[in-house]
């Protein structure tokens, strides 16, 4: 399989392609991330796996300092699909932005100030940059985005509208453990206590969903809050319940709009998000 870390020999390869997919990632790779490989590989003659992790989108220096790093084995995982469709791209940062490590400000049309918005200040700054850096390069045709980060997935779509992009955003649904788990490469940090305890945030979602057909928004969120308030290992730091369209918390019912619950939740230090159609 082909690495490349520099973007004028990743995009001479890539003028020989016919149709370029893409799947823009931060690494620590698990089969979630197989998935929308799996459906770039069925729909293009060439896909294009990114690796690297954006600085400009973490509002936690921590945070971005602990994420897992591991481009062998990340590389060793996709040759697991036995494609010889795909190249990975790996740059540095200094290959991506040179000596001025800054986010580009965005409006989004008010996407961005809602849930994470609220909580990660600067974040879909950070996501616009990187994306629209990465799309710049590789020119793809088709890019995948999990729908497990649904509200960057709509802030992608909003990116390749305002920027007047030629690239189809392709959603892939979320791949679950076996236990309902989201798959995430935070996952790996959880705890062994933490880590029984988190399909807990997937069945409340899901019980959510069932009290959505015949209860208000108001009263399935608060019910949500008191479930978590009795899980003392898990610190709950939103749901809402929310137009898909322009992400706003619901506050009545309207027939014809199509809603979603969200999540975020904290085990210890760890970060958990996830979300459900209703």
């Amino acid at each position: 399989m082909k690495v490349f870390h520099n973007i004028t020999a990743l995009q001479a390869f890539l003028n020989a392609s016919t149709s370029v997919g893409f799947v823009p990632t931060m690494g620590s790779l698990h089969q979630g991330h197989l998935s929308l490989i799996k459906n770039a590989i069925a729909q293009n003659d060439t896909v294009v796996v990114s690796i690297y992790v954006n600085p400009t989108q973490f509002d936690n220096s921590a945070d971005l300092e602990k994420y897992p790093r591991d481009l062998t084995q990340d590389v060793a995982l996709i040759e697991t699909l036995g494609s010889n469709k795909i190249v990975v791209f790996a740059p540095s940062t200094q290959e991506i932005y040179n000596t001025n490590i800054t986010s580009k400000p965005y409006n989004f049309d008010g996407l961005e100030h809602q849930m994470e918005g609220k909580f990660r200040a600067g974040h879909f700054d950070g996501v616009g940059t990187i994306v629209k850096k990465l799309f710049d390069i590789v020119k793809p045709q088709k890019a995948y985005f999990g729908e497990k980060d649904f509200q960057q997935l709509q802030i992608i779509k909003k990116l390749v509208e305002k920027e007047q992009l030629n690239i189809k955003i392709i959603p892939c649904s979320i791949f679950r453990e076996n236990d309902g788990l989201a798959m995430s490469s935070r996952n790996q940090r959880l705890t062994k206590v933490h880590r029984e305890v988190a399909p807990f945030i997937y069945k409340t979602l899901q019980e959510a969903k069932k009290q959505f057909g015949t209860k208000s928004a108001t009263k399935v969120t608060t019910w949500v809050y008191q479930q978590f308030e009795s899980n003392p290992l898990l610190d709950l730091e939103y749901f809402t319940i929310a137009n898909e369209a322009n992400l706003k918390t619901v506050v009545r019912k309207q027939k014809n709009a199509k809603y979603r619950a969200f999540i975020a939740v904290f085990a210890e230090e760890i970060r958990l998000i996830d979300n459900i159609e209703l």
